[in-house]
């Protein structure tokens, strides 16, 4: 995709102040090998047998096709995150197309199976939803970090010309783990406060709720301990913690929660760069 000179007078304008502060930041994450970082979630989630769906940029995939096959090797779901990490609204709709296109094109040549999507920095725009029906997604993971959508406690479907979307939405919690530690400086067990009362509120709704933990934080040793949290809580309050495909074929084969469960709790995290050169490629 060539250089979109919105995109760029926007990084520059907008983002300036804080550009060299979030790449120091990355660069002090990026010392723990992304394997490792996966690695220690991948184990909590499965002494949990909980699920974890990973939205990924394609063009990062390609590049460490070993750590996508470590993630499918656990039984975990893979979703697109768009080809490059762009934010869509600086993109015409035919390069829009071509970015989502492309990271289903990667990914088949990955053999991995992509049912869900997630607009990179959760921003889609008005053109989205009938490109995501055009090329057949069965969820999405960005819409619901709208507003007025963030507070539901269900799936939901968006307009798409005169009809509802085919693909379902799904709510996603504003408290994402950036927010929680690169905004507010929060610590483990501050968040883990944050999550637990959203996943009790959940619970008295019998709903869904979407987590948003980047594995960049979430699989750092310090954090570890929050995702263990989390899902002993979920599960002392009978939550089920699927992947999002699972979930969206579960809810609407039988309208209820597996094996009885009073909540669903989804937990994603997005793979915009398994390296600081991805990042730095990311902004460029």
């Amino acid at each position: 995709m060539p250089l979109n000179t919105n995109w760029l007078k926007y990084l520059w304008k907008e983002r300036r102040p804080i550009l060299l502060r979030q790449t120091f930041r990355m660069a002090a994450l990026h010392r723990t090998p992304f394997r490792s970082l996966l690695d220690n979630i991948l184990r909590i989630t499965e002494e949990y047998q909980a699920g974890f769906t990973f939205p990924i940029v394609a063009s990062s995939a390609l590049r460490n096709p070993e750590l996508v096959q470590l993630v499918l090797s656990f039984h975990q779901e893979v979703a697109s995150h768009g080809f490059y990490h762009v934010n869509y609204t600086y993109l015409s709709p035919d390069a829009q197309s071509t970015d989502i296109l492309r990271s289903i094109l990667a990914f088949k040549s990955l053999r991995t199976t992509i049912r869900g999507f997630r607009a990179p920095y959760n921003i889609c725009t008005d053109q989205t939803p009938r490109l995501l029906e055009e090329f057949g997604f069965l969820w999405d993971g960005s819409f619901g970090f709208r507003p007025q959508y963030r507070e539901l406690s269900s799936f939901f479907r968006v307009e798409v010309d005169d009809h509802m979307s085919s693909f379902v939405c799904i709510p996603l919690y504003k408290w994402s783990d950036d927010r929680m530690i690169d905004v507010y400086g929060l610590d483990s067990r501050q968040m883990a406060k944050i999550l637990k009362r959203a996943m009790r509120q959940t619970r008295e709704k019998c709903g869904v709720i979407m987590f948003d933990l980047h594995p960049i934080r979430i699989g750092q040793l310090k954090y570890n301990d929050l995702l263990k949290q989390v899902l002993a809580y979920g599960t002392e309050l009978n939550g089920w913690f699927p992947t999002v495909t699972e979930a969206v074929e579960q809810w609407f084969k039988y309208h209820e929660w597996k094996d009885g469960a009073s909540f669903c709790c989804l937990l994603t995290g997005d793979i915009d760069s398994l390296a600081l050169l991805d990042y730095l490629r990311r902004l460029f």
